[in-house]
């Protein structure tokens, strides 16, 4: 069975398989958890507990340009220590990756991931309702994606247990991330995942998905983005909120795509662990 792993990530940030017995140690960090096998590719994630944790998880889109590839865990605590620090088990997942494998097939990978999750949930320590999804850029276009078109399983398709576990989140967190693919999809050297059908581009859109049933969303962008503009957070966060649901948009001033100054990413850490207390809370 092919591993699959592949280092180069396509994003102004770095985006932060094996089969396991999940009889676990839910304290130690589990890596290369396989939750599907496709065209003979075992797509993973792992996991990585807070050192106090608090019962909530981050669901981590390991995603930049749809590029998908392992980070070392040591890397992941120190871009994600913010998270740990705070009690949140942090959950790193990859999808098949650019350039073989297009936007749909990416979105496909990540939403079955979270069946995944919440089915083994509690090998984890993990409280499936307490579950939040983050990403940048194309990881922010998935963390809208699995949010916004979630269901409870698709039992009339599958007798697998996986596939009949619900894929909802309690929230999401997505910076700068593109909401509408129906005008830019197509060849792109830059971006080859976009080369798909254009037919099934609304179906991979956000913006198309927005209802009141939808999950708290957090959306984080910079006013100077060139390659992913301000107004893809704008409009989702007014087609959310005109769906009834609930959305924050916190526009950061002179900030591009990536967030570069330390003065942004540390706003932007703060106001996500606000966020995350006010929607993951425990009962």
């Amino acid at each position: 069975m092919k591993q699959y792993s592949i280092g180069r990530i396509s994003c102004a940030i770095a985006c932060v398989v094996a089969f396991v017995t999940l009889a676990i140690d839910a304290n130690e960090v589990q890596e290369d958890i396989v939750y599907v096998e496709r065209d003979g590719i075992a797509v993973s994630y792992d996991v990585v507990p807070s050192p106090n944790p608090n019962g909530a998880a981050v669901l981590l889109m390991s995603s930049g340009g749809w590029f998908s590839g392992k980070q070392p865990i040591d890397r992941v605590k120190q871009g994600f220590g913010f998270l740990l620090d705070a009690g949140y088990t942090v959950v790193p997942i990859r999808h098949r990756s650019a350039p073989d494998y297009k936007v749909p097939d990416a979105v496909a990978d990540v939403q079955h991931a979270v069946r995944h999750v919440r089915h083994h949930a509690d090998d984890y320590g993990i409280d499936p309702s307490r579950m939040a999804v983050m990403g940048f850029s194309s990881g922010g276009h998935l963390t809208l994606m699995i949010s916004l078109d979630s269901d409870d399983g698709v039992v009339a398709e599958s007798s697998d247990s996986v596939s009949n576990t619900a894929n909802h989140v309690a929230a999401g967190i997505a910076y700068f991330p593109p909401v509408d693919l129906e005008n830019i999809v197509g060849p792109s050297e830059r971006f080859p995942a976009l080369d798909f059908d254009p037919s099934l581009a609304s179906s991979v859109s956000p913006i198309n998905f927005a209802d009141s049933e939808d999950p708290p969303i957090l959306l984080l962008h910079g006013t100077a983005d060139e390659l992913v503009p301000l107004a893809n957070s704008t409009r989702m966060h007014e087609t959310l909120t005109g769906a009834g649901a609930k959305s924050q948009l916190s526009v950061f001033e002179g900030a591009g795509h990536g967030f570069r100054e330390p003065a942004d990413q540390e706003r932007a850490r703060s106001e996500i662990l606000e966020f995350l207390a006010s929607h993951l809370a425990s009962n």
